[in-house]
């Protein structure tokens, strides 16, 4: 008979205590906000793909609509991203005996502001970066494509765990 009604206590304290999270999800986002605009991000290097600002932006996009319940807006939103890759760039590592470079690594680097208004003192500006290395025997344009995948894929998630995750 206790027994019982230890379980109904826990089940009960359980149930409300689940309930009471309504802005808690299982994905770790805790916000609430209802939607979020990602403005279009810029590059100001003067190499990488001609593309890749507008790859991250979508890729942003993506992300949080499919690890959220953030409705994108086109402005105006309770969240707001906006950006610009500040670096890219290839620098040798691991030199040989030979003063040649046995592996380069590319890194990226993208500044965001973050802008919350819901609650505004989660606002911050902050830089996040990447890297990749490949070995010197390819140049970068035969490894640019995946290496640029890898880094985006990182940084997407660091931006997305820093803004909306609170982990």
């Amino acid at each position: 008979m206790i027994n019982q009604k230890i379980h109904i206590f826990l089940l009960l304290f359980l149930a409300i205590g689940i309930n009471s999270c309504g802005i808690y999800s299982f994905t770790g986002v805790n916000t609430l906000a209802k939607s979020i605009t990602v403005n279009n991000f810029t590059s100001v290097v003067s190499n990488g793909p001609p593309n890749m600002a507008l790859d991250l932006t979508e890729r942003l996009k993506e992300y949080y609509q499919r690890n959220s319940q953030l409705s994108l807006a086109d402005k105006d939103g309770d969240l707001i991203l906006n950006g610009k890759i500040t670096r890219f760039q290839v620098t040798p590592i691991s030199a040989t005996g030979t003063d040649v470079a046995a592996q380069n690594r590319l890194s990226i680097a993208v500044e965001v502001e973050y802008v919350n208004n819901i609650e505004e003192k989660k606002d911050f500006t902050q830089t996040f970066s990447f890297y990749s290395d490949f070995p010197q025997t390819q140049t970068l344009s035969q490894v640019e494509a995946d290496k640029v995948d890898e880094i985006f894929e990182q940084i997407v998630l660091d931006i997305f765990t820093k803004t909306i995750a609170d982990w």
